[in-house]
C-alpha cells in the first residue's frame, strides 16, 4: 500500500467517500460547504506533489456536502511549475485506492466565445490536447494506451445538466482546450483554437482527465469562465483577474455540485 493511501485510510477515521473534486485557482471555496470537515495538507501525505501558484490551497478536505461523503483536492500541481505532466497522478491514484468511483474536475478558463461571458460556468463535453504532453508518456504496461472517447462520462453529466436546471443555473457546454502554460495565449492562438472547435482554454484538467481514465474513475469536469480570450477584447490577461472572477462563477458551480451529489450522495 502506498504511504499517502494508508496515511489517508488513517485520517479520514471510517469515511469512505466514493466521489472526489479538484478545485482550480480560485475555486477553494467550495471546500467550505464541506460539513465534519478533515483537512489534511499535502505535506503530511508521502509523494503528494507541493504546488506553488497563489489561489491553490494545498491540502485534502474530507466530510460530506449534504448527505454525500466527499474527499476534496483543494489545489493541484500544474505542467507549467515542473513540466511534469503527471505531476497529479500519485493523489489520483490514491483516491481511487481509497474506494472513490467519481472525479469531478473544476478549473478556471478562458472563454472562446461571446455568449459566454465571465462568470458563466461550463460543463466540459470533450477536449482537445494543444501541449503535446501526456501523463502517460513513460507508462511501461500496455494499460497506457487509454481510450478516450468517453473520456467524461454521460451518467455524470446529465446529473450535471438536471442539477443545473434544478438551481436555476445557466450551464454552457463545450470542449476546452489544453495549453501548457504559464504564459497567457496569444490573440493569434485564440483564433486558431476557435477554428479548430475550442470553447475554453486553460492550462490544467486535461492530464488529470487522462490519469483519472487510467485510475479507473468516472469523470466530469467543469470550467468557472473568467475572463475572454486574448485579443477577443483587446484587454490584456493576469492571473489577479483569474482569481477575482472565479469565486462569482464558483458560486454557481458550488450549486450544481451540490445538487448533484444529492442526486447521487454515494
Amino acid at each position: 500500500m502506498r504511504a499517502a493511501t494508508k496515511t489517508l485510510i488513517e485520517r479520514l477515521d471510517g469515511l469512505m467517500p466514493q466521489t472526489a473534486l479538484v478545485l482550480g485557482s480560485g475555486l477553494g471555496k467550495l471546500a467550505e460547504q464541506v460539513t465534519g470537515a478533515i483537512h489534511i495538507p499535502y505535506g503530511d501525505l508521502e509523494g503528494f506533489p507541493a504546488g506553488g501558484v497563489s489561489g491553490h490551497a494545498g491540502e485534502v478536505v474530507a466530510g460530506h456536502i449534504g448527505h454525500a461523503q466527499v474527499i476534496l483536492l483543494s489545489g493541484r500541481v500544474h505542467y507549467y511549475e515542473h513540466g511534469n505532466a503527471a505531476a497529479m497522478r500519485l493523489p489520483i491514484e490514491c483516491l481511487a485506492d481509497i474506494g472513490v468511483k467519481q472525479l469531478i474536475l473544476t478549473n478556471s478558463a478562458g472563454s472562446l466565445r461571446e455568449d459566454m461571458p465571465p462568470g458563466s460556468v461550463m460543463l466540459i463535453t470533450d477536449h482537445i490536447n494543444w501541449s503535446g504532453m501526456n501523463p502517460l508518456i513513460g507508462e511501461e504496461s500496455d494499460r497506457r494506451f487509454v481510450g478516450m472517447t468517453s473520456a467524461y462520462d454521460a451518467g455524470m453529466m446529465e446529473l450535471a445538466r438536471k442539477a443545473a436546471r434544478a438551481e436555476d443555473v445557466e450551464l454552457r457546454e463545450g470542449v476546452y482546450m489544453w495549453f501548457s502554460g504559464p504564459s497567457f495565449e496569444t490573440p493569434a492562438e485564440i483564433r486558431m483554437a476557435r477554428q479548430l472547435g475550442g470553447d475554453a482554454v486553460g492550462m490544467s484538467t486535461v492530464p488529470e482527465v487522462i490519469l483519472a481514465r487510467f485510475a479507473g474513475l468516472d469523470v466530469a469536469a467543469f470550467s468557472v469562465v473568467t475572463n475572454y480570450g486574448a485579443g477577443m477584447t483587446g484587454a490584456e490577461l493576469s492571473h489577479e483577474e483569474t482569481k477575482e472572477m472565479a469565486p462569482k462563477g464558483g458560486e454557481r458551480l458550488g450549486r450544481v455540485i451540490a445538487a448533484m451529489l444529492q442526486e447521487n450522495p454515494s
